[in-house]
């Protein structure tokens, strides 16, 4: 399966992912089920992200040996980071309608240390991966971990609506 395949199941499992944390409402009067569920979509998910890495990555046998601990180390950092994203996204949902500055404020700032947090992550884990597979491959991993996670941040991007100018905010 090719590259552009892959990523494109990815971003489907991601949207969908993505999509049941933006809906508070039915989040709030959901079954033990459907949070199971939606726990197991998840799981699915970064299982897939995990064989898109492995199918593009072209790892020799000693580097896989080294590769994937590492690699499992890092998506551990990435998987909270990932979960604090979802979380902010969340608040932000159930806020939207009354919307305060304090509100916008402090969905931002969580955006912008998120998006640091991220970068602090990859750049403690570049080394390591060099280390272990290379250059050449520490690159490739990242242009398929930026890929990955750019088209996650795209289906977000078109799923969460903007903060409305004339909201609560605006006119006290």
């Amino acid at each position: 399966m090719s590259l552009t395949r892959y990523l494109a199941a990815c971003a489907i499992l991601a949207a969908f992912c993505t999509f049941a944390v933006v809906r508070p409402a039915t989040a709030q009067g959901a079954s033990p089920q459907s949070a199971k569920q939606r726990q197991l979509d998840i799981a699915a998910a970064r299982a897939d992200r995990k064989a898109i890495v492995a199918a593009n990555m072209n790892l020799t046998a000693a580097q896989a040996k080294t590769f994937w601990p590492l690699y499992d180390a890092y998506e551990a950092k990435m998987d909270k980071l990932d979960d604090r994203h979802a979380a902010e996204v969340k608040a932000y949902a159930e806020h939207y309608n009354t919307l305060t500055d304090q509100d916008a404020t402090n969905k931002l700032d969580e955006v912008i240390a998120i998006k640091q947090a991220r970068l602090e992550v990859q750049r403690q884990f570049v080394p390591k991966f060099r280390a272990a597979v290379s250059s050449i491959n520490t690159t490739r991993f990242f242009q398929i971990d930026n890929k990955l996670r750019a088209m996650i941040q795209c289906d977000i991007a078109q799923i969460v609506p903007l903060a409305r100018p004339g909201s609560k905010a605006v006119n006290e």
